[in-house]
């Protein structure tokens, strides 16, 4: 048996009201010249002042204009930040913001170019110190050692992992997702959903990450509806919020697969929201790999609360697939590419670059050929 690594964040603080203990940890980093990171949302819901307030350090503010911030985009931060000095970056916000936080910790220690940091483990220096706070129950960034941005030479998410990405301190306090629109509560969540299945089913899991990953599962398939539809209601939003914590740490050590690959080309191209396009595909990626590990298919109907025990081991991983099929339905997620404006004529393209990500696809727990890609996407299509 091969040797496995576990990684996540240095300090991982959870709970309700959390965000409070942000000054002390301020303070335990040494800080004395902060830049948070943020996006103009934050600022407009006033989530930006339960950060601010509790700060006694010099504090800039930076807020980043694009949602699927590109490689270009951090290059020109970069130039912006250089001379700064800043010794500690917090970034609050959703998954891109958090990315960014990520990268230019490492981009203001590391001079290169942020394409050569493509793949993993190519960046050579540790970063700033980073402190990042979830406003999102979705990404798990918080968590991982791994930042994705658009790639506009050939308008593809790529992504950069490394173990100087993960941050110092991660906070995750459910009531900075209260604010969280329902489309992007489906989104995000749903995001979080598929994370924790790509990692279970991942050639990559293990005993750890398996036992995070099903229990994001069981937290995110029972609450998500009542998150969407209900948003205040607090216990729903923190049972998101730990799941998509779990599925970040899960899926941070076991990998994704052929879901996020598939993804990847439908961000690039078409700007579809990151959860969205994950989201969507799930169901017919997960059709295709049932096959490849039944058992962990059925554990999965019984962690979405299907009756699995009564059912054969087959039904009842198929009963998976309908189950989140369903679950997709009741929050409102797209049902086919066709709906998000994806052509038919563009599917054979689209899986060309889709075939291309072997970082992820090598995790899947079935092998995919390009033909196979293209059914999926052609499937995926029709809805």
């Amino acid at each position: 048996m091969e040797a496995s690594y576990f990684r996540t964040a240095e300090t991982l603080i959870t709970g309700v009201g959390s965000i409070k203990e942000i000054s002390k940890q301020v303070e335990k980093l040494n800080a004395t010249n902060a830049l948070i990171i943020t996006d103009k949302i934050i600022q407009e819901t006033g989530l930006l002042l339960q950060v601010t307030n509790k700060l006694e350090v010099p504090i800039d503010v930076m807020t980043i204009a694009s949602p699927e911030p590109s490689f270009e985009d951090m290059e020109a931060l970069r130039c912006q930040l250089i001379n700064q000095h800043y010794d500690l970056l917090i970034g609050i916000g959703g998954g891109s913001v958090l990315d960014t936080t990520k990268i230019l910790s490492v981009m203001l220690t590391n001079k290169e170019n942020i394409r050569s940091f493509i793949g993993t483990d190519n960046i050579k220096q540790p970063g700033v110190a980073t402190i990042l706070i979830p406003t999102t129950a979705g990404t798990g960034s918080e968590v991982t050692n791994i930042a994705i941005f658009t790639d506009l030479q050939d308008n593809m998410k790529k992504g950069i992992v490394s173990p100087y990405l993960l941050p110092n301190v991660a906070i995750v306090d459910a009531n900075l997702t209260l604010t969280v629109p329902p489309a992007v509560t489906a989104a995000t969540g749903m995001d979080a959903l598929v994370h924790a299945i790509e990692a279970y089913t991942s050639v990559n899991a293990n005993m750890l990450t398996d036992s995070m990953a099903i229990q994001a599962i069981k937290l995110i398939g029972g609450a998500i509806r009542k998150a969407v539809h209900q948003g205040n209601d607090i216990k729903a939003r923190a049972d998101m919020a730990m799941g998509s914590l779990l599925a970040g740490i899960a899926f941070g050590n076991a990998g994704v697969g052929a879901v996020h690959a598939l993804a990847y080309p439908l961000g690039g191209k078409y700007k579809i929201p990151h959860g969205v396009s994950n989201s969507l595909l799930l169901p017919y990626v997960m059709k295709y790999n049932v096959v490849a590990n039944v058992e962990k298919f059925a554990e999965i109907a019984e962690a979405l609360g299907e009756n699995a025990r009564e059912m054969s081991l087959r039904d009842a991983a198929d009963q998976a697939v309908f189950s989140l099929t369903r679950l997709c339905k009741d929050i409102g997620i797209p049902r086919s590419l066709e709906e998000v404006g994806v052509s038919l004529e563009a599917l054979p393209a689209l899986a060309e670059e889709a075939s291309k990500v072997e970082r992820l696809l090598k995790n899947n727990p079935r092998t995919l050929s390009l033909e196979d890609i293209q059914k999926i996407y052609e499937e995926a299509y029709r809805g």
